[in-house]
């Protein structure tokens, strides 16, 4: 088959790769008909991620139709049209039990490299490292799916892949940010980062019953996403002091709720902590750019929430002391997609959201690489690529 390999930093190849095949009575193999490029794709592709080995084959938003199933299955069948969640779970450890799916005990082969970077392991994703598994990602002509009756969901006839196709990741990933955030009805709610889940997060404030959602970015493609689809005032980074904009926009309170969509490669702003935060990274102090977040905990009001579904690698200098004194909530993590999947994909089905208006560019798989650049480098207005395999 065909699959998007890594080579290195900036270096992915569409390549020949061994067709995947039935491991466990627990796996289906699929036939992706569709699949994406996220944001947190770059993070290897710009060699943030530790973990990577040569001819990986990455992505982690897939789809397709089942084309083989193990004997244990019991959920799927040949033929099914299916979403593949991003996280690999078990589905009967203590805390699949608890719907925590991405913190699941058992989906890592690699959970003692984990252990020793982490203190525990979380589950094993696609396409994401070996430290989180190793397992081969989505951006392929077929994928094996391990647990094939916990995580994927079938599709109802009548709805595109292009409507369904990020059940896979960023929706839930922007929806369970919002959740985190604890919106309460009337709560000004600023996210920072208007990629994908940025978006989704901004679309999720408002089934919260956000009062105003304020969205943060530098990118002018983003921000009219952000405006036009997500009926958000914006904030161009760019143009203002943002601290000093939120503070004129909320009567010097702060925002109720903070978003940091953004993570681990956040864009500098002229901040005293950016300038620090550079010269930890050059005496190699620092391994994640946490400009957002060190933002977020001076803007949100006191006794506020942020909630960080920016994926983050490594460690970060933080302004704890700030957090601290204002009373300030933190919740974050990897997604667990299985728990929203149900929901949401009603939410789909009901016409209350179409998620395909995030998508700006539809490239052959064979094109990944340029699109992988393409992405990477904002041009020609790219806010999200789908691959046809």
């Amino acid at each position: 088959m065909k699959a998007v390999r890594w080579h290195g930093k900036s270096d992915v190849r569409v390549e020949d790769a061994p067709d995947p095949k039935i491991e466990d009575p627990g796996d289906v193999v699929i036939q992706i008909t569709s699949t994406a490029i996220c944001g947190s794709d770059l993070h290897l592709y710009n060699g943030f991620m530790p973990g990577m080995k040569a001819g990986d084959i990455i992505g982690h938003e897939p789809m397709g139709v089942v084309v083989e199933v193990g004997r244990d299955v019991r959920r799927l069948a040949k033929g099914d049209r299916v979403v593949v969640p991003f996280t690999i779970s078990c589905g009967h450890c203590w805390f699949c039990e608890q719907t925590m799916f991405s913190l699941c005990d058992n989906s890592n082969p690699n959970a003692e490299q984990a252990r020793k970077q982490m203190g525990h392991s979380p589950a094993g994703l696609f396409g994401f490292s070996h430290l989180l598994g190793g397992f081969p990602g989505g951006q392929a002509e077929y994928l094996r799916v391990p647990s094939a009756d916990v995580g994927p969901i079938k599709v109802p006839e009548g709805l595109s892949d292009e409507q369904v196709l990020f059940l896979s990741d960023i929706f839930p990933t922007g929806y369970m940010a919002a959740e985190n955030a604890e919106i309460a009805p009337g709560d000004t709610v600023a996210v920072w980062g208007c990629g994908p889940v940025g978006q989704f997060a901004i679309q999720s404030a408002w089934m919260f019953d956000a009062g105003r959602v304020i969205a943060i970015d530098r990118i002018p493609e983003r921000l009219r996403m952000a405006e036009t689809n997500g009926r958000a005032e914006t904030i161009n980074t760019d143009e203002v002091d943002v601290y000093e904009k939120l503070m004129e926009m909320t009567n010097g309170r702060g925002p109720d709720r903070c978003i940091d969509a953004v993570g681990a490669e956040a864009h500098a702003s002229s901040s005293v902590w950016s300038a620090m935060d550079t010269m930890r990274e050059a005496i190699h102090l620092e391994s994640d750019k946490p400009y957002v977040l060190q933002e977020a905990i001076r803007c949100c009001r006191k006794g506020g929430t942020i909630s960080v579904p920016g994926v983050y690698v490594g460690s970060v200098q933080l302004p704890f002391g700030a957090a601290m004194n204002k009373a300030l909530t933190f919740r974050m993590g990897q997604t667990h997609v299985q728990r929203y999947l149900d929901p949401l994909m009603k939410k789909i089905e009901e016409g209350k959201i179409d998620p395909s208006f995030v998508i700006t560019h539809r490239v052959p798989l064979m094109d990944a690489a340029k699109a992988y650049e393409t992405f990477r480098d904002k041009e020609d207005e790219c806010i999200k690529v789908v691959l046809k395999p």
